[in-house]
């Protein structure tokens, strides 16, 4: 695609947070960058000869969305995923830029390996930011050099697959972090509680013969990470929360000022264990589906604000991982491609509002990692999605564009999607010419 030197976003609604900007208006892009944003009312910018131009007809205009936790599998798993293939899915999922964990073969524990992704991804559709192990080979046993990993461009560091079970490690690692401007993120888990487990512990697991997950095998964890964090003072990031009191001990830690921020995933809030009771593979995860109570809590925490981000925790995954026994299979799905949608479902019921959903996806990620985005402020890089909240359609196995095919949600009516994606100012994904 020839990509345009000045693009054009006219009669949109424009949706900026960061900025405080929810009003009509018309947006300019010129040499990858925002230049101006204007009304109807507002003498309009001189306009370049060579203009692509977009009449949005009420559509959002909202800073790129920023995904702070996927899997790209690269390198080592390149079946599942590769940095092309996810970040292509991430840019028709909305999303300008994503944050990749470091649980790779090898690990991203070393500068070598960051800077092998970040070579690799000097062509991808969206902006990728290494994450980097917070423990040499993820083994929970002795520090990375984070100091070397930040210098080659890592964002943040993590175990993420694994919980850093040593308190004193995780103690470390985040004063090392601290003096490095790094974000820790945290997998809150009780290895020794979870161990075996392929579902949220209750009455379902039982019925169905499976081993269950304890919620406290979470919980225990969230209240660990938060008292270091607290004893430390060091911001610490906690990844895919899943229970209710996890949100209970989140909510009340920030009442008291600890520096804690979280996420969770929109399978957290869209569905229940009820979703794997036919054994169904592509809805195991882990941390796994939990019950009504629980997904009403992150809801809860989401409006409230105790849950910071919705991250898809993205973990493409081959047939040959989950067209298996169930308590066999590789835990996580995809979720580039759907995230948008099922987040608008929130709105549509009226859990969050328009600005709030922006902030959940783009501005408070960009916020927590410390990167660049989540705003539309003149002169910064065009970064942008825009949005038709009221466009339906059904995700079919064959239009994903992930590797990978792994999703709970393959079938299912959906409302609203990315339609345009600027990174840079550059065309990553256009249904408008369609």
């Amino acid at each position: 695609m020839v990509q345009p030197q000045a693009i054009l976003l006219k009669n949109c609604r424009i949706l900026d947070p960061a900025n405080k900007l929810d009003k009509k208006a018309s947006l300019l892009v010129e040499k990858g960058k925002i230049k101006a944003i204007f009304t109807s009312r507002q003498k309009a910018p001189v306009l370049p000869k060579k203009l692509l131009s977009f009449d949005l007809n009420g559509k959002w205009v909202v800073p790129g969305l920023i995904d702070m936790h996927v899997h790209l599998r690269e390198p080592g798993e390149e079946h599942k995923e590769t940095i092309e293939t996810g970040s292509r899915a991430a840019a028709a999922g909305g999303f300008t830029a994503v944050a990749c964990m470091p649980n790779t073969l090898p690990v991203n524990d070393c500068q070598s390996v960051t800077r092998l992704i970040l070579e690799k991804a000097e062509t991808a559709y969206a902006r990728v930011y290494p994450v980097g192990a917070i423990s040499k080979g993820s083994m929970g046993e002795t520090l990375a050099e984070f100091g070397e990993m930040k210098k080659a461009g890592a964002v943040a560091v993590t175990d993420d697959g694994k919980p850093v079970l040593d308190s004193q490690l995780l103690r470390r690692a985040l004063e090392y972090a601290s003096n490095h401007k790094m974000l820790v993120i945290s997998h809150s888990e009780d290895a020794g509680l979870s161990r075996n487990g392929a579902m949220n512990e209750g009455f379902l697991s039982t019925s169905m013969g499976l081993k269950g997950i304890p919620h406290i095998a979470e919980e225990i964890m969230v209240y660990r990470d938060i008292a270091v964090a607290g004893y430390t003072g060091c911001n610490l990031h906690l990844a895919h929360i899943s229970t209710r009191e996890s949100v209970n001990l989140i909510r009340q830690a920030k009442k008291r000022g600890c520096p804690v921020s979280a996420e969770t995933a929109p399978h957290y809030f869209m569905l229940t264990e009820e979703a794997v009771k036919d054994y169904n593979t592509n809805a195991k995860m882990n941390p796994p589906l939990r019950t009504p109570e629980d997904r009403a809590a992150i809801i809860e925490g989401l409006q409230d604000g105790t849950i910071d981000a919705v991250a898809t925790d993205h973990a493409p995954h081959s047939i040959l991982e989950k067209d298996i026994e169930f308590d066999r299979a590789a835990n996580g799905i995809i979720g580039l491609e759907t995230a948008l949608p099922l987040a608008l479902e929130l709105h549509r019921k009226g859990h969050i509002d328009a600005n709030r959903l922006v902030e959940l996806l783009s501005s408070n990620p960009a916020r927590i990692l410390g990167v660049k985005g989540g705003s539309l402020g003149i002169g910064e890089a065009a970064d942008i999605t825009v949005i038709d909240p009221e466009q339906r359609f059904v995700f079919q196995e064959q239009d994903i564009l992930s590797k990978s095919k792994n999703s709970p949600f393959i079938g299912s009516a959906l409302q609203g999607k990315a339609v345009l994606t600027l990174c840079g100012g550059r065309i990553t994904h256009n249904l408008l010419l369609e």
